[in-house]
């Protein structure tokens, strides 16, 4: 193990790490295997996936039913261009993806990741928009907002140590006011203001329904995005929700924007869709944009915007596994039954009186450690849950649960023991 820690070391720049950290503060963990949710090492250690490895594997790692489907796709075909050519899994998945909206969409455009997508619905609606009028220039977000690392997702996102460094390229977005909880009426005053003053300058309107996520697991109000996409749909204002982290039963319904009430223009998936086995994401539309760009060659409207793996069958071989496991599980009510049991073990928590905030919106629960000043003890809990048998990652100090949704309550009782243990060490 020692070896391929070195190899690693010598040869890979990881993501989102300050590489420093590896000389001393953070371990380099090789993984041998996976089941369930245990990840396994090199030399016996076995960790539960405290975090769904980034929130995509909803349904554990090497599920057996996806495995099974998987290597069945891989025999029949496992990529080809998708510009002019389609494929049955492709097809399967679309019309299931629709239908699972209750057909509120009618159209699917395939990207391979959660950022990518995101950049598709900017491009499309801004593009759509221009058509319109040429004074269009900027969107909307919230302040606290992630939606990715490439350009146009770090121009509508909203956190310093992601953007800073690249602000001379990010395109121009209003950042309004993050609601938080309830309390989130100055925000709608906030984001009406804004409408009123540069409606013919905003392409969209772009949030994560329900909770921020990387933005410290910030949950608010359903009303606040019922009401902020309504007034979208007064000033003529596109909505784009990203529910690359929280689609896929991760807030406690298939999609967060059932719980709103209200319907985006553009609906943005990735993570949980493929059950984390391959990249793949999507952005569903309704057929008032899709006719927009639909028009003879020499009109100059085709939306240009592709992937090399875009509509992967071997990443729809494992979506449509995935939307299996949904139906045939009845996965939506287990998991409120779940979400349940870990937020009352998670009570337990609270006789440790640095621990506020605690939260959860479906199978997501989170809480903040406060009173340490410039202490990373997010970092310390990451390292003492490495030595229990956790993988756990922070943000910052807020620590978050988001399991895979075939845990244990055995498991999640261990988990819940051991953050335990770990914080008596605090004290």
């Amino acid at each position: 193990m020692d070896s391929l820690v070195r190899e690693d070391l010598e040869y890979i720049w990881h993501p989102c790490m300050q590489m420093h950290d590896f000389e001393k503060n953070v371990p380099l963990v090789p993984i041998k295997s996976a089941s369930g949710v245990y990840l396994y090492g090199y030399n016996g250690e076995k960790y539960i996936d405290c975090i769904s490895s980034w929130w995509v594997n909803i349904f554990g790692h090497c599920n057996p039913y996806i495995n099974q489907k998987l290597k069945e796709q891989v025999d029949k075909l496992e990529h080809v261009i998708f510009a002019t050519f389609t494929h049955e899994p492709i097809i399967t998945l679309s019309k299931r993806l629709i239908k699972l909206t209750n057909y509120s969409f009618d159209k699917c455009f395939y990207a391979d990741n959660g950022s990518s997508v995101i950049e598709v619905a900017l491009k499309m609606a801004f593009a759509a928009k221009r058509f319109e009028d040429k004074n269009v220039n900027s969107f909307i977000s919230l302040q606290n907002a992630y939606h990715g690392e490439t350009i146009g997702a770090l121009s509508i996102g909203d956190i310093g140590i992601y953007n800073e460094s690249y602000k001379p390229l990010l395109c121009k977005s209003i950042k309004i006011k993050a609601p938080r909880g309830d309390f989130y009426l100055e925000s709608l005053e906030e984001l009406e203001n804004t409408l009123k003053e540069n409606k013919d300058k905003i392409a969209a309107f772009v949030l994560e329904p329900l909770i921020q996520c990387a933005g410290g697991m910030n949950m608010y109000n359903a009303e606040f995005v019922k009401e902020a996409t309504n007034l979208c749909r007064k000033y003529g204002i596109y909505v784009i929700f990203d529910e690359i982290a929280v689609g896929f039963g991760r807030t406690g319904s298939m999609f967060a924007f059932e719980q709103c009430g209200v319907t985006p223009d553009f609906l943005c998936l990735s993570k949980g869709i493929s059950g984390g086995y391959l990249p793949l994401s999507v952005v569903l539309l309704k057929n008032e944009v899709y006719n927009i760009f639909y028009a003879p060659f020499y009109e100059n409207k085709a939306f240009l915007h592709s992937h090399s793996y875009t509509g992967n069958a071997l990443a729809c071989a494992c979506a449509n596994a995935t939307l299996d496991i949904f139906e045939k599980d009845n996965v939506i009510v287990a998991n409120k039954i779940l979400s349940d049991f870990i937020w009352e073990k998670a009570q337990e928590l609270l006789e440790f009186n640095f621990i506020q905030n605690l939260r959860r919106c479906g199978m997501v629960l989170a809480f903040d450690i406060v009173g340490f000043v410039n202490e990373r003890k997010g970092l310390e809990v990451f390292n003492k849950g490495l030595k229990k048998g956790l993988l756990l990652r922070p943000l910052g100090n807020t620590i978050y649960f988001m399991p895979p949704y075939v845990i244990t309550k055995d498991e999640v009782l261990f988990v819940f023991d051991n953050l335990k243990c770990i914080f008596e060490t605090f004290q």
